[in-house]
């Protein structure tokens, strides 16, 4: 299994249309083979923050979903970003 997470960075007055824009993604992402949970979401301290959830049965999955990663005019939005993946050994109940 793999998580992807972190956050991207877009102009605050800009935050809320990229995100309300991200759900076409969201949508066909979590609809896609192998993903178990997908989510664009506004932060609720920073206005131009966006944080990103991600969790994945694979890395072929991931890959076959991600393709090449954002159109250039989705990329020229996003002003930074700090997003890892993470690859999880166990899953257990909390």
């Amino acid at each position: 299994m793999l998580i992807i997470a972190g956050h991207l960075l877009t102009d605050p007055r800009d935050r809320d249309a990229f995100v309300a824009e991200g759900t076409t993604v969201v949508s066909m992402a979590r609809a896609a083979p192998g993903c178990l949970d997908f989510c664009l979401t506004a932060d609720t301290v920073d206005p131009g923050r966006v944080n990103v959830f991600e969790r994945w049965e694979s890395e072929e999955a991931l890959l076959a979903f991600r393709g090449s990663g954002p159109d250039s005019g989705t990329a020229a939005r996003i002003v930074g970003a700090d997003v890892r993946r993470y690859g999880v050994a166990s899953v257990g109940e909390p």
